[in-house]
């Protein structure tokens, strides 16, 4: 069977959650007999390209960029014969561009949609896509929840729960980390140390877990480059932490290496922009305990309070501070917690798992719209 994923960019353009999904699932689905292709934009002009795992890419000239949504003429012109490929097109949410070219092919093509997250920064704007939204989700066979705590908590899909499915996502397996590895990032940081992974954003909370830091200066490793960083580095100077070390964007062996080498990993994200925390899947892979807030998205999902780890308010310090301090002075409840979180891992957020269950998804409604004559 044929896939098309739709989504507004695409590696190497970017490389960002939603983007590490649909090519997790595009890699992983020629074992299940899934022939995948993703339809993006890019500001480096139109181009066909093959990825290291065999799917293509069709990328075309992004001509806007409005309030993060990519626009491309060529690609509204070319959309419907992209779709005609496919037995089944797969749209990533949200792109309202995506939905609108969607729309205006008068493609009959049969499709599903992985809702990644709500729109929350842009929601003056929304007020005026509201119409639009609502139209493709009506026309999507399947919605794709990533967590049953996003389900439950995005007024968005509240209307749709009758055809809405739980998948969440997943990440692949790596090897067992090297024990001099392991070594040589302990003789960096310290035997015992909180651990952080990603793009320092707004929504990321960061600057809370420095404050929580300050009158304890646990060693903290930050792993990630961005936009925030100069005014963390800033912050932590201003605070007087001497522990934290900004370690900057680190390859996956060399992220794992610390993560491996941590002892808790703390993911202080405090909007709901942060849909899942791919990091914190990341984290259970390599059994560590965790420290999240409670968002109503799927961090909770991931890591649950009082079994793999703890769960506290957003956007309090204090609140992460106590957490902080537990995982610290209670040593073997936290290597419990880690294991558990293992254990989650292992159960739930692997890629064979998401891919086995897309793979299983695309072949219902494949199976529905055969009786249907649509496809």
């Amino acid at each position: 069977m044929r896939i098309l994923h739709v989504f507004k960019t695409f590696p190497p353009d970017t490389h960002g959650g939603i983007e590490y999904i649909a090519h997790q699932i595009a890699q992983g689905g020629g074992k299940h007999g899934i022939e995948s292709r993703i339809v993006t934009l890019s500001s480096q002009g139109e181009r066909m390209e093959t990825d290291a795992s065999g799917y293509e890419v069709h990328r075309y000239r992004r001509d806007l960029n409005i309030a993060s949504t990519g626009m491309s003429l060529s690609f509204l012109r070319h959309f419907r014969r992209e779709s005609e490929w496919a037995d089944l097109l797969h749209f990533h949410f949200p792109w309202p561009f995506g939905d609108l070219a969607y729309l205006l092919s008068g493609s009959r093509v049969p499709a599903l949609m992985t809702y990644h997250s709500d729109i929350i920064k842009q929601e003056r704007l929304l007020a005026l896509y509201r119409p639009l939204r609502d139209r493709h989700l009506a026309r999507m066979r399947r919605i794709v929840a990533t967590s049953p705590n996003y389900l439950a908590s995005s007024e968005a899909l509240q209307r749709w729960r009758g055809k809405t499915v739980v998948i969440p996502c997943g990440i692949p397996e790596v090897p067992a980390r090297d024990p001099a590895a392991i070594a040589r990032v302990r003789q960096h940081l310290g035997e015992r140390f909180f651990a952080f992974v990603g793009v320092p954003r707004y929504y990321k909370g960061l600057d809370f877990l420095l404050d929580a830091l300050a009158g304890r200066d646990y060693p903290l490793a930050l792993v990630g480059d961005g936009e925030e960083r100069d005014a963390l580095e800033a912050r932590a100077k201003e605070l007087g932490l001497r522990n934290v070390h900004f370690l900057g964007a680190l390859d996956d062996e060399a992220k794992a290496d610390v993560l491996a080498a941590a002892t808790a990993f703390v993911f202080p994200s405090h909007v709901r922009t942060e849909a899942f925390g791919l990091a914190l899947a990341e984290a259970a892979q390599q059994g560590l305990p965790m420290i999240s807030c409670e968002i109503g998205t799927g961090t909770t999902f991931v890591n649950l309070h009082e079994q793999t780890g703890l769960a506290v308010p957003p956007c309090d310090s204090a609140a992460l501070r106590a957490a902080m301090d537990r995982m610290w002075n209670e040593p073997e409840q936290a290597r419990e917690w880690g294991r558990r979180a293992y254990r989650r891992y292992r159960e739930q957020l692997t890629q064979d798992a998401m891919v086995a269950a897309y793979a299983g998804c695309y072949r219902e409604l494949l199976a529905a719209a055969a009786d249907e004559g649509l496809h």
